[in-house]
């Protein structure tokens, strides 16, 4: 039976397909073209500029770091071109240590590379090289680059080096630089240079280099790169150059940094010298010192560990935060605040029985049978404690406290360094505050006030706050902040910024009564009966000075018996001094920690400071 076919309705039914097959082809077209139009036309910039990222890269180009030099133009701190051998941990395609071992067989790899790589690993990012060899030689490289293929992830980098050419010397004041760790690396994302370090591995970590980072950094400078789909570099397409760092130029005299460094020897202590008209730091001394070159590429633990548990603590930059008590240094200051608050005249005096009783307690003189008659003249020369025992129990701590406070005693200077310690200006405020846990202890006692006005007791200063204070008074009472950095060089110019000097106030005090008490500190170092006569002896020219000798632990009334003390425990010798008497160019402290008697131990190193910036000799 033949079928019939429905021709009509067969040609409807495909029509009606090919429509929908259109319409679907024309919505799927649309949908293409409307993407098409979001991609190109309204995302247009967006995709431009990720196409143009993916075409050029900004390559960083860090920055010079400014050089430091002394007020003389001696370099202290220069940089240097070296060829070093870094691993990028994230892209090697073999165990770490194994690829270590094949990198020896090219190149020097000792124990302590090992040590100093795996430390640095610790503080560095997975995807930053991290050096395992610095300071390659032409031929290392050589070796490498021809097995460079085997080694995915290990890279020969061209690097700039800081330098300390004179080690150890002034270390305290340049400190270090070393490489970037975490902390440093968040604060410095989250701050507002972050664009600025781009590139950059190395920051000041103490000491000026630290203070002054910014400033010795520079502007990083950036290459735009077009480079291929495979990311190789093609052509460059602009050049921004680095602005190199500034150059820092100190007020530091390093001629007379070094003298006294190596007078001090093996001793531990500090001194600081001061100019007392403008504030600059001609010397900064800390015994022991340390090489920051240790830290440049990365300290190794062993090094660490030295400087790091040395009981001498060679690290701790003593001027700045060293505290101790300033002993007999602090009488010229205890006799000026008696004339300026009217407790005292100079012509009064006291018939010193070498002891003074308080409360049926004996505060005994050092010298046996006592100074005599003694008035405020003699007092400072011979340096008599029974005078003052007498003068800070009729002062008063308070009136003490809130006169020293004028010479920027227990408060910081404010030089240009960071971590300056406040030290201690007791006050009967400051007892309670420091004892507020113990009701019994904040109680202020006249066996206190006692020991305060000879400089022992609770007192506390650094080496910089006495200096502070001595410059001062050889400034006639004009406060002088003190700074380190005396000018900013331009490194492409060369044209220098003083950081000028500025009163930072001035003290009221009366003139005849700053020149009666310098003429006393003159004759400490320039009559027989002066305790500071011996070391200056001779000198060829006038200096102001004093003696002072401080207990390190208490003696609870006990004698002093040096050879019964252990050697860490004897007494601290100190000395200030200004000089020349009539226009003093140079002001100074300086404390021998164990050296006893400041006029043994410490006012010659002083005198030898003095000779040399005044006379020129060594």
């Amino acid at each position: 039976m033949t079928e019939l076919r429905d021709s009509d309705r067969e040609i409807h039914h495909f029509r009606t397909r090919l429509g929908w097959l259109g319409l679907f082809v024309l919505i799927c077209f649309g949908l293409l073209a409307a993407r098409f139009a979001w991609l190109q036309v309204v995302k247009h910039s967006q995709y431009l500029a990720q196409a143009e990222d993916n075409r050029i890269a900004l390559v960083p180009i860090v920055p010079n770091r400014g050089l430091i030099l002394d007020r003389n133009g001696v370099v202290l701190a220069s940089n240097y071109s070296a060829y070093t051998l870094e691993i990028t941990p994230s892209k090697l395609e073999a165990n770490l240590d194994s690829v270590i071992d094949e990198l020896a067989k090219l190149v020097t790899i000792e124990a302590k590379d090992r040590k100093r790589f795996k430390h640095l690993l610790e503080e560095s990012k997975n995807f930053a090289g991290v050096p395992i060899r610095t300071r390659l030689s032409d031929e290392e490289v050589a070796r490498f680059t021809a097995e460079r293929f085997r080694f995915p992830g290990v890279e020969v980098q061209a690097r700039l080096f800081r330098q300390y050419p004179l080690g150890e010397v002034a270390a305290h004041v340049l400190g270090y630089i070393g490489r970037i760790n975490q902390n440093e690396a968040k604060a410095i994302e989250a701050g507002e240079d972050a664009a600025n370090y781009n590139g950059t591995d190395h920051i000041g970590k103490e000491g000026v280099e630290k203070s002054y980072e910014r400033q010795l950094h520079g502007v990083t400078g950036y290459e735009e790169v077009e480079r291929s789909a495979g990311g190789r570099a093609i052509r460059t397409l602009s050049r921004t150059p680095a602005a190199p760092g500034a150059n820092l130029i100190l007020s530091i005299d390093i001629e007379l940094q070094k003298l006294v460094e190596q007078a001090f020897g093996d001793r531990r202590g500090a001194l600081v010298a001061i100019e007392p008209g403008t504030g600059e730091v001609l010397a900064w001394v800390s015994r022991p010192g340390f090489d920051p070159n240790l830290f440049v590429d990365g300290i190794d633990p062993q090094s660490w560990n030295e400087l790091n548990t040395s009981l001498d603590k060679p690290l701790m930059n003593r001027p700045l935060s060293g505290t101790y008590p300033p002993g007999s240094t602090f009488k010229p200051f205890m006799a000026l605040a008696a004339l300026e608050l009217g407790k005292r005249r100079p012509e009064q005096g006291i018939q010193d029985p070498a002891y003074f009783m308080l409360g049926g307690h004996r505060f005994n003189d050092d010298v046996a049978g006592g100074h005599g008659y003694v008035d405020m003249y003699r007092s400072i020369v011979v340096s008599c404690d029974t005078y003052y025992y007498q003068l800070g129990n009729e002062m008063g701590i308070d009136a003490i406290s809130g006169f020293m406070k004028q010479f920027g005693f227990g408060a910081p200077t404010g030089i240009d360094l960071e971590h300056e310690k406040s030290g201690v200006l007791p006050s009967q405020a400051w007892k309670r505050a420091r004892f507020r846990n113990n009701r019994a202890a904040q109680k202020w006692v006249g066996g206190d006030t006692i020991s305060v006005s000879i400089g022992n007791g609770f007192n506390n200063y650094t080496m910089l706050q006495l200096a502070h204070a001595v410059a001062t008074l050889a400034n006639d009472g004009t406060v002088m902040k003190p700074h380190l950095v005396r000018m900013l060089e331009d490194a492409a110019s060369h044209a220098r910024t003083p950081t000028a000097p500025r009163a930072a106030g001035r003290i009221p005090l009366k003139q005849q009564n700053v020149d009666f008490i310098r003429r006393a500190m003159v004759g400490v170092t320039s009559e027989q009966a002066g305790s500071g006569y011996k070391a200056f002896h001779g000198a060829g020219y006038l200096a102001g000075g004093k003696t002072g000798t401080a207990q390190v632990v208490g003696l609870n009334g006990a004698k002093y018996n040096r050879g019964m003390t252990p050697e860490r425990l004897r007494d601290n010798g100190l000395f200030i001094a200004f000089a020349p008497a009539d226009k003093p160019k140079i002001a100074l402290a300086l404390v021998v920690e164990n050296g006893e008697w400041g006029a043994a131990s410490a006012a010659p190193i002083a005198r030898k400071a003095l000779d040399f910036y005044l006379l020129g000799k060594r």
